[in-house]
């Protein structure tokens, strides 16, 4: 295990109050689609995933997100008259459905910590697709609050939870959130989840080699046969506060490599187009995926680049849009959103921000020298979720 640097520097610039110049709109005019209907970007990717933040603080301070070095007491975080109300969150929300998104994720920071989210999730979990279906809702959280939400969450409408959870050893998970908070507790909220209907719940683990390899086969272990399915993320170069490095990224392929020593995996076929995930499942004593035991998913955003099939948009706390989890800068929306704007208006922006995305950051990391860090412009995790 590594020891944190706690003398490192960092020239932090404050992206949230930049962004990109809307596109000019034409009031009823209609949008090119394509040949099936759905809204295109430059590279024929779809629109159909919407993470939405709902709050820019969080409880934790994982180094490789929120580090306390930056994220001090002396912090400045948004003012709430800045977020977006429920109402405006939503209405955003029902213009993006309407031009082909299915799944709204609601993330942070913590999202848990936003007063009411209950009844902004009430709200979401009534919208429908053009055909009349009810949207994929779900919600990511550090767990620390689920024990005593999760019922709540259920009964508003929420359908499913993803957790990070980045070690079972009390240790390790206490180095990783740095604000000593018990691995068992976030335990506890997941099984709160579980009982709850929370699911199918899906578990995230960030891999930072030298810090929190040693944890992956434990988790391998703890979560087979569990009905969850555990997820291996690698280390990202997301924002410019966490000193991000390429030789403390595990590639997906050692991850494999590593659980399959042990326990025998077999590659299985994407279950919808979009994932993000590599799909492994369990395999039985003939090399055969053992539905009981499960399933893992590896994502390998750094080393193997999902660009071209990328089907996701942001919206930020304070109602920014961003295209890539990697953007420098995004559009304000929000400012459209408080004036007399028609939702007409505001469709026709979004739509068209969208047609002329050209987002392919993945793809271009490849060019990078191998151990450049990330630059030094660049949106935090924290404010646009994961």
């Amino acid at each position: 295990m590594t020891q944190r640097d706690t003398h490192r520097t960092i020239a932090l610039t404050d992206q949230r109050n930049t962004c990109l110049p809307l596109p000019i709109t034409l009031q009823n005019a209609s949008l090119p689609l394509g040949s099936n209907g759905q809204l295109l970007d430059t590279r024929g990717r779809a629109l159909r995933d919407l993470r939405i933040s709902v709050t820019d603080r969080c409880n934790f301070r994982c180094n490789y997100c929120m580090p306390k070095e930056i994220f001090d007491k002396d912090h400045v975080y948004l003012k709430h008259a800045d977020l977006l109300s429920f109402e405006e969150i939503t209405r955003l929300a029902s213009i993006f459905v309407a031009q082909g998104v299915q799944k709204i994720r609601l993330t942070g920071g913590e999202p848990l910590l936003r007063k009411n989210i209950e009844r902004l999730i009430e709200q979401l979990a009534n919208l429908r697709t053009p055909e009349g279906k009810a949207l994929d809702l779900t919600l990511t959280t550090n767990g620390s609050l689920l024990a005593r939400k999760a019922r709540d969450l259920k009964s508003a409408g929420l359908q499913r939870v993803t957790v990070s959870l980045d070690g079972l050893n009390d240790a390790v998970f206490r180095q990783m959130n740095d604000v000593d908070f018990p691995v068992a507790d976030v335990l506890h909220g997941i099984d709160a989840a579980r009982e709850a209907g929370l699911g199918p719940i899906k578990i995230n683990m960030v891999v930072k080699r030298g810090t929190n390899e040693a944890e992956i086969l434990p988790m391998a272990q703890r979560f087979k046969g569990s009905g969850m399915v555990l997820r291996f993320i690698e280390y990202m170069d997301v924002g410019a506060t966490n000193s991000w490095r390429m030789h403390e990224v595990m590639p997906s392929c050692e991850v494999v490599q590593l659980i399959q020593s042990v326990l025998p995996l077999v590659q299985l076929e994407a279950s919808q187009p979009g994932e993000t995930a590599e799909r492994w499942g369990y395999a039985d004593a003939l090399g055969r995926h053992d539905s009981a035991a499960g399933e893992i998913g590896v994502i390998s955003s750094v080393t193997q680049a999902f660009c071209s099939s990328c089907n996701r948009a942001r919206l930020s706390t304070e109602g920014q849009l961003y295209l890539c989890l990697f953007a420098q800068q995004g559009y304000d929306l929000r400012s459209l959103v408080r004036k007399p704007s028609s939702d007409a208006e505001l469709a026709n922006t979004i739509g068209n921000i969208w047609q002329g995305r050209t987002d392919r950051y993945s793809e271009l990391r490849s060019a990078l020298p191998q151990d450049a860090g990330a630059p030094t412009r660049r949106i935090e995790m924290s404010y646009i979720g994961g």
